[in-house]
């Protein structure tokens, strides 16, 4: 059977424990979906490839990077959709779970939806230490378990994107696993004009918390270096789009258009303030603030 979606990634080194049991627990959840879906894992960090040969996995070691030694984005996209043999496409950050809820939305976007689109969702944070099991019952398990202990991420949480094969075909070159290039791709989409479906209400996807010492010590995840590049490749911090600028919704297997018409006026001022970076005015900074206050009774 032809698959329907290539899931594919660029995970961290499996040099840490945790990381590395998050990564295998994410990789495992997402072979686990069936023959409607490829996996296809991009990089030569270390313990990828053995991963992938120990799971049966596509494995593309080779990835343009930057100064730094970071994986560029539009190059992961780029092989992937050379490697793929689905019509659409999904990336996803190596620690995200997910489960047969998953599939059924790609379908069901699929079927009501003829051109180019954008399917994102929030996720759901875990705590979670332990190898899962994947026998019968896992996702009834899973799904237990982050409903008793995990929490709704916000809607700047964006940790998959499904989008037919030949889109996002050009990009900036921004690099992988920092601030800033996940919300250009909503950004992106809208200019385009495609519907970018917010599936969060069918699909729960399972972040696995983890630390984050990867990154330069000290540093807040959307203070470093490459994250300040990315957010400037993007066109700066009004174009950071969330999750909330999604113009239509994906419930009960059907799309609809998202109307939130006081919410997406917030958002527009928000944005707007942002336009040459932080406001440095009293009056400017006290607007902002009261717009983000207002904006969190829709977290």
């Amino acid at each position: 059977m032809k698959p329907l979606v290539t899931i594919f990634s660029a995970p961290k080194p499996f040099d840490r424990e945790h990381i590395a049991l998050i990564q295998r627990n994410a990789i495992r959840s997402w072979l686990a979906l069936g023959e409607r879906v490829e996996v296809v894992l991009i990089g030569d960090e270390p313990g990828l490839a053995e991963i992938a040969a120990e799971l049966g996995v596509r494995h593309l070691p080779e990835v343009e990077r930057s100064p730094q030694g970071t994986p560029l984005v539009s190059s992961i996209f780029a092989r992937a959709a050379e490697a793929s043999h689905a019509p659409y496409l999904c990336y996803i950050n190596g620690d995200i779970l997910l489960m047969g809820d998953f599939l059924q939305a790609v379908e069901a976007v699929a079927a009501h939806t003829r051109r180019d689109f954008l399917m994102v969702g929030r996720r759901w944070d875990a705590d979670i230490t332990e190898p899962l099991d994947f026998g019968k019952g896992w996702e009834s398990r899973l799904r237990a378990f982050v409903r008793a202990r995990g929490r709704q991420h916000s809607a700047f949480g964006i940790d998959y994107f499904v989008f037919p094969k030949g889109a996002y075909a050009e990009m900036p070159p921004f690099v992988v696993g920092r601030a800033g290039w996940d919300n250009w791709m909503i950004y992106h989409a809208r200019k385009q004009g495609w519907k970018v479906i917010d599936a969060s209400a069918d699909v729960l996807a399972v972040h696995q918390n983890h630390d984050y010492a990867h990154l330069p010590p000290g540093q807040h995840p959307y203070k470093t270096e490459e994250s300040l590049h990315n957010v400037n490749l993007a066109g700066g911090r009004s174009r950071m789009f969330s999750i909330w600028e999604a113009n239509y919704r994906l419930e009960h297997g059907r799309v609809h258009r998202a109307w939130h018409p006081l919410r997406a006026a917030l958002r527009r001022l928000e944005l707007a303030l942002q336009r040459k970076g932080y406001p440095t005015s009293r009056w400017g900074v006290k607007l902002l603030t009261i717009t983000r206050t207002l904006l969190q009774h829709w977290q």
